[in-house]
Formats: structure tokens, C-alpha cells, sequence
């Protein structure tokens, strides 16, 4: 009785659809305290992705720029095998890991299209007018 309701929750379900792209983006998001590595397609939909915490490392070794391209060949990897060929790079924030990831993606053998830097820069906007407190 188990085994057919098992069975026919299985037929049920949609199977995996395995993705070949030529082309794709790399989003590089570089915080202080991690590297995480995204493979998008073209839409912008993720692919694959990285970081310094599932390349194995943890707590500060996280941040460091050896995590970032350990992290960066991994994801590259799993990209080639889904047949990525170029690459257009995002980069984004002023972590230690933002070169390292990038010489890292030129090192496996990807073709790299562009380099795109998009990190926020703040222009001192909004100031609250305060009263001083005595």
C-alpha cells in the first residue's frame, strides 16, 4: 500500500531539465566577510553559484582571497559542463576576494566578454535635520 502511494508521488513530479547555455553572466558579489560566485543565463535566472562557505571554508577564512578563487573554479567547472563558453563578469562590493575571483574565471579557460564593476557608491545623500540634545 506504501509502495503505491510512493510510486505514484513520483511519477508526479517534474523531472530536472539539464541546461545548455553558450554564453552566461558572473556575478561576483565580494563582502567582507564572503566571496559568493553566481552563474546566471542571459534573464538573469541562476545557473550555478559558489561561495567561500560551500567551497569548505568557515568563519574568517571565508573572506580570504584564496577562498574566492577555490570558490570561483568550482562554479566555473560545473558551468563548463553545461557547455558555458563566454562570459560577460558583474562585479560587485570591495571585498578581498573581488581579483582573485576574477583571475580566477580568466585562469580555467573562459572566454571573458566584459568586466562590469557596479558597486554602490554612496554620495553622502539624505541628512537628518536634528535638533542638538543639551
Amino acid at each position: 500500500m506504501a509502495q503505491n502511494v510512493r510510486s505514484a508521488r513520483r511519477a508526479g513530479s517534474a523531472r530536472k531539465v539539464k541546461r545548455t547555455l553558450g554564453a552566461a553572466q558572473v556575478h561576483i558579489f565580494a563582502s567582507f566577510n564572503n566571496t559568493i560566485i553566481t552563474v546566471t543565463d542571459a534573464m538573469g535566472n541562476p545557473v550555478c553559484w559558489a561561495s567561500g562557505g560551500t567551497a569548505g571554508y568557515k568563519g574568517s577564512r571565508k573572506s580570504t582571497p584564496f577562498a574566492a578563487r577555490v570558490a570561483a573554479e568550482q562554479v566555473i567547472k560545473t558551468a563548463q559542463t553545461m557547455g558555458v563558453q563566454e562570459v560577460d563578469l558583474i562585479v560587485k562590493g570591495p571585498g578581498p576576494g573581488r581579483e582573485s575571483a576574477i583571475r580566477a574565471v580568466q585562469g580555467v579557460g573562459m572566454k571573458v566578454r566584459t568586466i562590469s564593476d557596479i558597486t554602490p557608491i554612496a554620495h553622502n545623500g539624505s541628512v537628518l535635520d536634528r535638533k542638538s540634545v543639551v
